[in-house]
């Protein structure tokens, strides 16, 4: 039996070992191991139990002397020592003995330049097809040729963690040895564990190489190529307002800025399901057919229907599938250099207005700071949305301090005149619960008119309090919504939210980031 190596991590006796099967076969597999079912569109559905989302709390990162100064530790980046490190892997190489082993060898980064390998080791056949449509697949030569892989993620989610003996949070564990080049995940079945451990292992590396990596989905014009990058945690609308039908998608989530212009990690996307429609996002409802690997979305017993207003089994419900699934997208997922930068955020304070132009300062302010509000479902325990500061809008990713990212958008910025927007996804005419949320065809709305220029050419007002420029119109969107306090049936109200919040960013920047410049720190809202 072909081992193809694995023996070298401590797996001497697996009861078969597969690598790099096409989406048809794994699917066959994991439907002859009851892992999940067919829905009528031929995708792939499986339940993750418990863990529907990131278990942001059970991640950590070995502490060792060659990456100790280079790793921003704190409450995000929680250190491990290696013998834990050890100890765990041993009992989870020891577990997969006599078991069947499913390889995925396989890239992240579209640019050449900067590809890196990855192998992934899992012990579910449906976690292994989601890393397939996730990464970048190589050709056949290309696999014939892999090689060693520059990092090894081994994904075991039957695998429990004892706490009291192990050492951990919980049950879970995201484990990442940077110098050993490998990652444990185990007790969780939650998919995105995988593909956000490549993230994290990037956003290590590409720094060191000069790029810029970053949380975001990406689009290009179809004629004159230029492209745009879209910022935002989960939940804020990346991967709706990338799938544009009149651009080409690049990328929905992980991309890198090179001086060569941008590229995708991946070589798929991971979208949100809940209250998916084919009118309202008709390129992600149409990718999810055979091949696809959609998680926690309530089927049908009979018909094998789905229900995407169903959140009963969690409204982080997801769908894998390759990118070539979407009808316009760039392959291979590389573009220029961004013409345009857009900070997503969805204030549940419903006070930001639904988009403002940044300067390079206020950019690099609102990039290190993040905010946003997390929504359901995107992490255990967030049932409502919850405003949070999330450093660089995807802080659980990334292990240096935010002022290395930061600059690196700055001098991009700067370099190549790049215009910087943020837009609310969020609440208007009230916070949560008393307002609504911004329309979606408002929000593409103002969002092509930044991508086109059309919103250059409308008039400015600035806003003191939160230190934006607010367009006071925008094509096809109501004049009466660009300024949030005029949504407000109760003035009064708004001035003490929008107070209370400028408060909020102020405390979260004096107190998280005392060292930046202070034309940054002036750049922000003014408590």
């Amino acid at each position: 039996m072909e081992t193809y190596g694995i023996e070298k991590l401590g797996i001497i006796s697996p009861s078969a070992v597969y690598r790099n099967l096409r989406p048809a076969v794994l699917t066959e597999h994991a439907l002859r191991r009851g892992e999940g079912v067919l829905m009528n569109t031929g995708a792939l559905v499986v339940k993750t139990g418990k863990y529907t989302g990131r278990s942001a709390k059970d991640k950590f990162i070995v502490d060792t002397a060659g990456v100790h100064d280079k790793i921003a530790w704190g409450s995000v980046n929680k250190p491990v020592d290696r013998e834990t490190f050890n100890a765990i892997k041993a009992k989870v190489v020891a577990y997969l003995q006599n078991r069947e082993i499913y390889i995925f060898d396989g890239f992240a980064g579209a640019d050449p330049v900067c590809t890196k390998k990855f192998r992934i080791i899992n012990e579910l056949a449906s976690q292994n097809l989601f890393i397939h449509d996730l990464l970048i697949r190589p050709t056949e030569e290309e696999l014939k040729n892999f090689g060693e892989a520059d990092f090894t993620i081994i994904a075991a989610p039957c695998f429990k963690c004892i706490p009291e003996i192990d050492g951990t949070r919980s049950e879970a564990a995201i484990m990442i040895d940077y110098e050993a080049k490998l990652v444990l995940i185990c007790g969780t079945q939650y998919a995105g564990e995988i593909k956000k451990s490549v993230f994290s292992v990037m956003n290590f590396l590409m720094p060191e190489m000069g790029v810029l990596p970053m949380h975001c989905s990406a689009n290009m014009d179809p004629v004159t190529k230029e492209t745009a990058v879209f910022f935002g945690l989960s939940g804020t609308g990346k991967t709706t307002l990338s799938a544009d039908p009149n651009r080409m998608l690049i990328g929905d989530d992980e991309h890198g800025w090179s001086d060569r212009g941008i590229f995708n990690f991946e070589g798929g996307c991971y979208a949100k399901c809940i209250n998916l429609s084919a009118e309202g996002e008709p390129e992600i409802y149409n990718a999810i057919k055979f091949g696809a690997l959609v998680e926690n979305v309530v089927i049908d017993p009979e018909t094998r229907k789905p229900d995407y207003n169903d959140g009963s089994l969690a409204e982080n419900s997801r769908v894998g599938y390759p990118i070539e699934y979407i009808p316009n997208a760039a392959v291979p997922g590389v573009g220029g250099i961004p013409k345009v930068v857009i900070f997503l955020t969805a204030d549940s304070f419903g006070v930001l207005p639904p988009i403002s132009r940044l300067s390079k300062e206020a950019a690099m302010y609102q990039f290190v700071t993040g905010f946003t509000s997390k929504v359901a479902g995107t992490e255990i325990g967030i049932t409502e949305p919850v405003p949070t500061f999330s450093t660089l809008f995807g802080e659980p990713f990334m292990p240096m301090d935010a002022s290395v990212y930061a600059n690196m958008l700055g001098e991009r910025i700067e370099k190549y005149n790049t215009k910087v927007y943020l837009v609310n996804t969020g609440w208007t005419g009230g916070a949560y619960g008393t307002g609504s949320r911004m329309k979606l065809k408002y929000t593409r709305a103002m969002v092509t008119a930044a991508l086109n220029g059309e919103l250059e050419k409308a008039e400015f007002v600035h806003d003191d309090l939160f230190n934006l420029d607010i367009p006071q119109s925008c094509p096809d969107v109501p004049s009466e919504i660009m300024n949030p306090r005029d949504t407000w049936a109760d003035k009064e109200a708004y001035d003490a939210q929008a107070k209370r919040l400028a408060g909020m960013f102020h405390k979260n920047f004096t107190e998280k980031y005392p060292t930046m410049p202070e034309n940054i720190a002036k750049a922000g809202p003014q408590a």
